[in-house]
């Protein structure tokens, strides 16, 4: 055990903090560096509550990330600089697994839209394997860039896809309202972020240009093989971390609540991270620390609508933990590995 070392690039945001626990206390993986500009020369274990050997481990500068000597990284990083250090890992035969958006879109023409610069690495792009295993778990396998799906994108995915696919829904007019808590911003000091503008308040933000929108189509269309453009509202709410989404769909003519619930239950039977609940049942403190998903369906007969519920931790299943499950389906390993002992 312990054979594989791994690195964590940004391992000071909310998602490299997350990544560095679970990667130190992985049964496959030894974690051998971590770089943050903002820990610089300090010991992992001053920060957090690590095993040894890896508290031990002192953080380096993100300028010697490209120099990294593991087997795998993982980069908590943005997107500009994610493009521009995982084709340098990748020549030198690194595995990587990238959290940031610089490969999810398969089309690299829609990237100045959507993420505000010009994609630069068509090869990479090409290759890369998106990481949501429940629904594209055949394509990760023996994976050597792996891109790790949105918060937003993974709660919204999951939700859709079985739903669209089984043709008991319209794949034209779907509406979603997704709330996140403030960690889902990552961390950085800015006053729209801080305690006093964001408590006992509710916002939404990014009406119809959020980069996780094509995203969510794409990963649908890939899944389900039809989506139409989806009407996206994220919401800021006053929670640490969490994802609550809404999601209406019409109804195909004939379509009942028992056959989309099975059509779920078909999609996730033996997925050991989702959960089929009633929706008053799915709540975000129930999925709080764990990288679990928990989905509910209603039918509203009278609008002829269905309305699916999905709630994840925006910084486990929406982030670092499922970038660990991605990792070990791309291994051929049982994808609980590392992630069993979460718990809420």
């Amino acid at each position: 055990m312990h054979d594989h070392t791994v690195a964590v690039v940004g391992a000071s945001g909310y998602s490299g903090l997350e990544l560095t626990r679970l990667a130190a206390r992985h049964p496959e993986l030894r974690l051998v560096s971590l770089f943050s500009d903002r820990w610089a020369g300090e010991a992992a274990g001053d920060r957090l509550p690590l095993p040894a050997p890896a508290s031990s481990l002192r953080y380096s500068a993100l300028a010697d990330a490209a120099g990294l000597q593991a087997e795998i990284a993982f980069l908590a990083t943005p997107a500009e600089v994610s493009l521009e250090l995982a084709p340098k890992l990748l020549a030198r035969g690194v595995r990587v697994v990238d959290l940031s958006g610089a490969f999810r879109l398969e089309d690299g023409g829609l990237y100045p839209r959507w993420y505000g610069f010009a994609h630069g690495a068509p090869a990479e792009l090409a290759d890369a394997r998106y990481g949501l295993p429940e629904l594209e778990r055949a394509r990760l396998r023996g994976a050597r860039l792996v891109s790790n799906p949105g918060c937003y994108a993974t709660a919204t995915a999951l939700a859709l896809a079985p739903l669209v696919k089984s043709g008991l829904v319209e794949a034209d007019g779907i509406a979603v309202a997704a709330m996140s808590g403030v960690s889902g911003a990552g961390r950085k000091a800015s006053e729209d972020y801080s305690f006093c503008e964001v408590d006992e308040d509710l916002r939404a933000y990014r009406l119809g240009r959020h980069q996780h929108v094509p995203e969510i189509e794409q990963t649908v269309r890939r899944f389900a093989g039809r989506c139409g453009p989806i009407s996206f509202v994220p919401h800021l709410v006053p929670l640490r971390r969490g994802i609550l989404a809404t999601c209406s769909l019409r109804l195909a003519r004939g379509a009942a609540a028992a056959d989309l619930a099975a059509a779920w239950g078909r999609a996730y039977a033996g997925e050991p991270f989702v959960r089929l609940l009633p929706p008053e049942k799915v709540a975000v403190k129930d999925v709080v620390r764990t990288n679990r998903a928990h989905l509910g369906l209603a039918v509203d007969e009278r609008a002829g609508m269905a309305v699916a519920v999905s709630a994840i931790d925006n910084l486990v299943k929406g982030a670092a933990g499922q970038a660990v499950q991605a990792l070990d389906a791309a291994m051929g390993w049982d994808e609980a590995l590392g992630l069993d002992l979460l718990g809420g």
